[in-house]
């Protein structure tokens, strides 16, 4: 008895180490709505988020895939970066990410203003291995944010807006404040 009930723990536990971050390739599309975006569970640590997305152009005009996901930072704990990682692909210089405080990204895609957002920032190929949590929060004409960001609930956006199937992830650290 003991043997099985050690064994069903482990197996719990590898599934609960599996359900933190997010892979599109292997979990499916991410929302496509900032009203309802994918609840992403991240643990102490590193979590990857990996997407699709780009612009594709159809008989009616262009179409963008963005993606929107919301994560949970837990009392005593803070995102303390967001890094690109070199898996990323991207069209040129379009690709952008930006947060909102709350359950919803409330800004239009489509003629709506940075101004609301927590925080934003453009990147590329030459910010792979980078932080981008400190552009996030400086993104010109954003509400601005200090890192690392605390306890509470924040919504992305991701998107590209060239004509192209790219890829991104990102590595989100979750740690504990030092004391």
């Amino acid at each position: 008895m003991r043997i099985v009930l050690t064994l069903l723990g482990a197996a719990l536990a590898s599934t609960s180490a599996l359900a933190a971050g997010y892979n599109e390739k292997k979990l499916g599309d991410l929302s496509d709505d900032g009203l309802a975006p994918t609840t992403v569970t991240l643990k102490l640590g590193n979590n990857v988020i990996a997407g699709k997305y780009g612009s594709k152009s159809t008989p009616d005009g262009t179409v963008t895939d963005r993606d929107y996901f919301k994560i949970k930072i837990a009392d005593g704990q803070q995102l303390s970066a967001i890094v690109l990682e070199p898996e990323t692909e991207v069209g040129g210089n379009l690709s952008f990410i930006g947060v909102q405080l709350g359950k919803q990204v409330t800004v239009p895609p489509v003629g709506g203003t940075p101004e609301d957002l927590l925080g934003w920032t453009h990147y590329g190929t030459a910010d792979e291995g980078t932080d981008l949590l400190p552009a996030i929060c400086t993104g010109a004409g954003a509400q601005g944010c200090t890192p690392p960001l605390g306890p509470g609930t924040y919504s992305f956006w991701v998107q590209e807006l060239a004509v192209c199937k790219c890829r991104y992830r990102f590595t989100f650290t979750v740690t504990t404040p030092a004391p």
